[in-house]
């Protein structure tokens, strides 16, 4: 049974996590967002009463 043979599946799941672990966190960590959300205003809106007519 040739699939319980780990030589060529074993190198390949080596390589993959080397590829995991060295190549693909640095370009996730670098990723910059286009947009970052900045507050258009930084005042706090002046609250009102509500006046209620049938109270």
């Amino acid at each position: 049974m040739p699939q319980l043979n780990p030589s060529p599946w074993l190198l390949i799941l080596m390589f993959s996590w080397l590829v995991f672990t060295t190549v693909i966190p640095p370009k996730v960590a670098s990723h910059m967002t286009p947009n970052d959300p900045n507050p258009q205003n930084a005042d706090i809106p002046k609250m009102t009463p509500w006046a209620w007519q049938w109270h």
